[in-house]
């Protein structure tokens, strides 16, 4: 029987994997953006396995916010993507911090 530590573990990987592509990887702005994607999944996991034994919907119905949240940041993210690059030609993130200002 998988039990919530089986959960727990895979969230805990997943999260893992995602902190780990935004330190390595900070070069290319759309594999940051696939690793925040990573992180939210983690915790995701969490709420719904905690929710599930825990047998409240509280943690599922939060889930299904933060899965909007992330498919509304994953879609404006790639359209400013888009723009930058028409603009400038690349998207590499040493570009994109001569934007302050």
């Amino acid at each position: 029987m998988i039990s919530v530590g089986h959960y727990l573990a895979v969230s805990a990987v997943l999260f893992t994997l995602g902190v780990l592509g935004i330190f390595i990887n900070r070069k290319n702005i759309i594999v940051i953006l696939m690793a925040i994607e990573l992180i939210l999944l983690g915790v995701n996991i969490n709420l719904v396995a905690f929710s599930a034994a825990l047998n409240d919907l509280v943690g599922q119905v939060f889930s299904m916010f933060v899965l909007t949240v992330a498919a509304g940041e994953a879609a404006i993210g790639l359209a400013i993507l888009v723009i930058y690059f028409r603009g400038r030609g690349t998207i590499a993130v040493d570009d994109a911090n001569r934007m302050k200002g």
